[in-house]
């Protein structure tokens, strides 16, 4: 006999087939990533390796809780629930912990690295990584410097070069011959800017995705909590109270007043 209410049965059943599928999401961007960065060799990879973990990690822990939840509620097991429950509590506190220091954070981002990228200028005279990170930035997001062409002083490399196919998608500026030898048509945008707004993207997606699973962590703390409550009512002994026997009625006083007449 189901001891738990059947809509709030498939309710919890249905939001933990979702916790299952975003987990299976977060594994298959995890793959993604290592597909996508397996052939990167340099040392600006060096830390991939510990997000990748760390992302595996996450996601087979949501989908493993997931399948637990709908488990526990589709067996009505109390056990699985109760599992459920502490994780959901725990995984809780730690968003809330990480989200909440992050979304503080947050405005100050821009100003930290803006310090830090300009502590390598002048470019030109910067290390070969540094010089190699401004080269790749160049190419692939079609911008001069990090904050102006300037930083490379006179020695414009050519990742800042800015073709005929280039002058009619982006906006290039010709250079006079007082900077370079031979006239040049390099990329007018400052690679800092846009670097920043990915930067600013990707920060204001995680806090999406903490507070989201936050949210979803709260939520399922409560259904959990509403279910096994419902079990443990359901189990309880139905106590009978009888009523004791010095109150039973006794037969009415007319009967014992009551004489038979005499037989004739």
């Amino acid at each position: 006999m189901a001891q738990i209410n059947s809509c709030l049965k498939r309710t919890f059943i249905v939001f933990n087939f979702f916790f299952a599928i975003i987990g299976g999401i977060i594994i298959g961007l995890a793959v993604l990533s290592q597909i996508l960065t397996s052939a990167e060799e340099d040392q600006s990879m060096e830390g991939r390796g510990m997000g990748l973990i760390v992302l595996y990690v996450m996601g087979a822990i949501t989908m493993l809780l997931g399948l637990l939840g709908a488990f526990g509620a589709y067996k009505e097991q109390k056990l699985s629930l109760v599992v459920f429950l502490v994780c959901m509590v725990i995984g809780a506190f730690l968003m809330i912990r990480a989200g909440i220091p992050a979304a503080i954070a947050r405005p100050q981002v821009e100003g930290i690295l803006e310090e830090k990228f300009r502590d390598l200028l002048p470019l030109n005279s910067a290390s070969f990584q540094v010089k190699h990170m401004a080269d790749t930035l160049q190419t692939q997001m079609h911008c001069c410097g990090l904050f102006s062409y300037t930083d490379w002083n006179d020695d414009i490399p050519a990742s800042c070069q800015c073709s005929a196919e280039d002058e009619e998608k982006y906006e290039c500026r010709m250079l006079s011959y007082s900077y370079l030898r031979q006239g040049r048509s390099i990329y007018s945008k400052p690679c800092f800017p846009i670097l920043m707004h990915y930067v600013l993207l990707l920060a204001d997606i995680t806090l999406g995705v903490i507070f989201t699973l936050a949210a979803l962590a709260v939520l399922g703390m409560v259904l959990s909590s509403i279910m096994i409550h419902q079990l443990r009512q359901a189990n309880r002994t139905t106590i009978l109270l009888s009523v004791p026997s010095i109150f039973t009625p006794g037969p009415p006083k007319y009967q014992e007043l009551h004489n038979p007449p005499p037989p004739y």
